[in-house]
């Protein structure tokens, strides 16, 4: 729908994106037919709000894992061959990559907080900073697709691929302003939004991720994949790398936790894996589940409103799913508390939590520090590590196209493929 003085009516997120399992798997369902040539062919087209046929719309659901990567990898092989399916397999595999080469270079996630609490505070001294800003958010620079697509973002915690490129692009080279409050901007509103692929996405556009690369949107661009909708004017001719950096070299991965001898546990489920209950060991008795509807009180998280509710809304979802299941004594927690999973382990009667291995983020952070304050009490919290990254992130040591090489033995190695 189109309003006076132009721009769109989009839907805001709750009915964008139903918060459930249940409308996760009918989305992946309905989409996988079209997974093959159709998606090649039209991915990167941005027909509008209201148009989204073209791509599959799970990500948020990926993200939180409440379907997995390998879930969804598994059904689309349903329909389609991997090569049939090859370019919609690869961009599951994209956020698959992005975190192993966050995981193995931590520092750069730091590096990114610490230079966005620099650029805010320039914001609280700076008026035209704060101006410029504000502008760019609220979507009154005047440029032609940019400002609808910061109010459709606002609107509904989504965009198109397409559409961030070159809204970061225009960001960064055109309006000139920080990478990292752009990211932010992305982080607080995005419902699939994760620190490694909404922070390496922009660090690749400013040209900070790939030494000597940068991404420049262009007039022509816009215009042909958005059926003409938008040729901006005015956009930045070049597009210089921000500044010269090399990113650090990988360090190895830690290695993956051991499951817990046989043996009474509580499960903790967060944010990063919804799904988490998938990974108990044989032979554990569960004797209570706890999940996390926000990040350490540190460590706040998720980082805007949007998101906020998108993930209590999961979460609700995700507690009910177990109750249904048969797991016991299953508990919402409002965030990762270490005084609060003490009290439900004395309650349980056990002395060591299972939860799924949080990549790089908040979430990892915070559950870094429930960790230390209960290993002081006796209480152990074990992290395990799904399949999927086990087998995965050691491969993300360079650039994608290095990386995807390796997703057909990715598929063989998780079942999904024959040798």
């Amino acid at each position: 729908m189109t309003r006076p003085g132009g721009g769109t009516v989009t839907a805001p997120a709750d009915t964008l994106f139903p918060p459930s399992r249940a409308e996760a798997l009918r989305r992946l369902r309905g989409f996988v037919p079209h997974a093959g040539q159709a998606y090649a062919a039209d991915r990167n087209h941005d027909a509008g709000p209201s148009l989204r046929e073209n791509v599959s719309m799970v990500s948020p659901y990926i993200r939180h894992r409440v379907i997995t990567e390998r879930e969804v990898v598994a059904t689309t092989l349903q329909h389609h061959s991997p090569d049939a399916a090859e370019k919609f397999i690869q961009e599951v595999f994209w956020r698959t990559y992005w975190k192993g080469w966050l995981q193995m270079r931590p520092q750069v996630w730091d590096s990114y907080l610490e230079e966005l609490a620099a650029e805010r505070s320039r914001l609280a001294t700076e008026n035209a900073l704060s101006n410029s800003v504000n502008r760019a958010e609220s979507g009154l620079t005047g440029i032609g697709g940019f400002d609808d697509w910061a109010r459709e973002l606002v609107q509904t915690g989504y965009l198109h691929n397409h559409a961030r490129m070159w809204f970061a692009s225009i960001w960064v080279f055109t309006l000139r302003l920080p990478w990292t409050l752009g990211a932010d901007f992305f982080l607080r509103h995005l419902l699939d939004a994760d620190p490694a692929s909404n922070t390496l996405g922009w660090r690749w556009v400013a040209g900070i991720q790939t030494p000597g690369k940068t991404y420049r949107a262009t007039p022509d661009n816009i215009a042909r994949f958005t059926s003409g909708r938008y040729r901006p004017v005015g956009l930045a001719e070049t597009a210089e790398p921000i500044r010269q950096e090399t990113p650090p070299k990988p360090t190895p991965l830690k290695a993956p936790a051991q499951p817990p001898a046989a043996g009474p546990a509580l499960l903790l489920l967060h944010g990063d894996d919804l799904r988490g209950d998938e990974l108990i060991p044989p032979g554990t008795e569960i004797r209570a589940v706890a999940v996390a509807a926000a990040g350490h009180p540190d460590t706040p998280w998720p980082f805007g409103e949007r998101a906020r509710d998108f993930v209590n809304n999961l979460v609700a979802d995700a507690v009910e799913r177990l109750k249904r299941e048969g797991q016991p004594a299953v508990a919402r927690m409002q965030a990762l508390s270490a005084e609060a999973l003490r009290l439900q382990c004395q309650q349980a009667g056990v002395r060591t939590v299972i939860t799924p291995e949080a990549p790089v983020g908040p979430i990892a952070e915070g559950l870094r520090r429930v960790t230390d304050v209960l290993s002081t009490e006796g209480i152990g919290v074990i992290q395990l590590r799904r399949t999927w990254d086990h087998l995965a992130w050691p491969h993300a040591t360079h650039g994608f196209f290095r990386f995807r090489r390796r997703i057909p033995e990715l598929l063989r190695q998780n079942g999904l493929i024959r040798s």
